[in-house]
């Protein structure tokens, strides 16, 4: 790890100015992914701006019912939350199904979505890897990947976004609140991150500088029936091999709203709008679960060592929409 400087701003706006003053600087948090990172030379910011210390970490409820989730949010603390878990339990699900207690204690709402990805030729500073230099190959391509993407990848990247969190707020529509260089703005969470193209290097839609604040749920009285399911290689402590959030309401057996978004699937959180229509106004069977995920997975495109994950995200998608339809009142 090289030598670097560190600061810590007073506010927002400082922290903004002094990242956007420096092409190799970089946000600090909870460090889980970043530390971890610049040890093995894949990321080598010359200054670290802190904010660990900015009052950022407060989850607020909205007027109009929804809750406001600050930046610097403990994992831990988000997923104990009682609001959280009587009326986003997929949210308190995704984030419990992550690392481990210890990492959850430190990692961060927002640094928890600005993860990159898992991919070993990323991390492998000998191999060749578009996201970490850009115009270098993807040798993941031909390479090993079984746990990357299946769905929207690139010729030059087919890397997995790694976030559990992230795929739970897809399917709930949060809102990204951003400071930027220029003043604030709302992101929808569908459009913070970019598919891989020719540029895998660029993984959000944030400027250089932009910092996000916050999180917004909206009101969304459905998601109080809703879960997470993640498959793993082992009982903790691993990242998805294919992951389901899910919300589901039903009006006698006909699904009235549904939400759906998949993870470690694609360069992004993966919001599954085709098995979302292919679902409601229709009368709910585990079977009609399954034909609604062949719709989303028909556009699949599976890579040498990976064609099992759409069967898998299929199984998945059936169960977590059946233990919801079964577990109504």
């Amino acid at each position: 790890m090289r030598e670097f400087r560190y600061r810590r701003p007073a506010d927002v706006d400082e922290a903004v100015a002094l990242l956007g003053e420096d092409p190799e600087a970089a946000y600090l948090a909870g460090g889980t992914n970043l530390v971890d990172l610049m040890k093995l030379g894949v990321q080598r910011p010359d200054l670290l701006v802190d904010v660990t210390r900015l009052p950022l970490d407060a989850v607020e409820p909205l007027p109009d019912g929804g809750l406001r989730v600050g930046a610097t949010v403990r994992n831990s603390d988000l997923a104990a939350h009682p609001v959280v878990r009587r009326d986003y339990p997929v949210l308190a699900r995704a984030l419990l199904a992550a690392a481990s207690g210890q990492v959850r204690n430190m990692a961060t709402t927002a640094g928890n979505l600005l993860q990159r990805t898992r991919c070993y030729y990323f991390q492998d500073t000998g191999k060749a890897c578009n996201k970490r230099e850009p115009g270098s190959g993807c040798a993941a391509r031909h390479g090993q990947n079984r746990d990357l993407a299946i769905l929207d990848w690139s010729e030059q990247c087919v890397a997995t976004h790694p976030s559990d969190l992230a795929v739970a707020l897809a399917a709930l529509d949060a809102v990204v609140e951003v400071a930027e260089p220029d003043g604030t703005r709302d992101v929808p969470f569908v459009k913070l991150h970019r598919s891989p193209g020719e540029h895998p290097e660029r993984e959000t839609t944030l400027r250089r500088g932009a910092l996000i604040t916050a999180v917004r749920l909206p009101p969304l009285p459905a998601a109080r029936r809703s879960t997470y399911l993640k498959v793993r290689d082992r009982a903790s402590f691993a990242f998805a091999v294919g992951s389901v959030a899910a919300v589901l309401d039903l009006d006698g057996d006909v699904v009235r709203d549904v939400r759906l978004a998949y993870g470690a699937v694609a360069h992004r959180p993966w919001r599954a709008y085709q098995a979302e229509a292919a679902l409601r106004g229709r009368q709910f069977t585990p079977e009609l679960a399954g034909q609604a995920a062949d719709a989303e997975l028909a556009v699949a495109r599976p890579l040498t060592h990976n064609g099992f994950k759409v069967p898998l995200i299929r199984a998945v998608t059936v169960r977590a929409l059946t233990e919801l339809a079964e577990s109504r009142a």
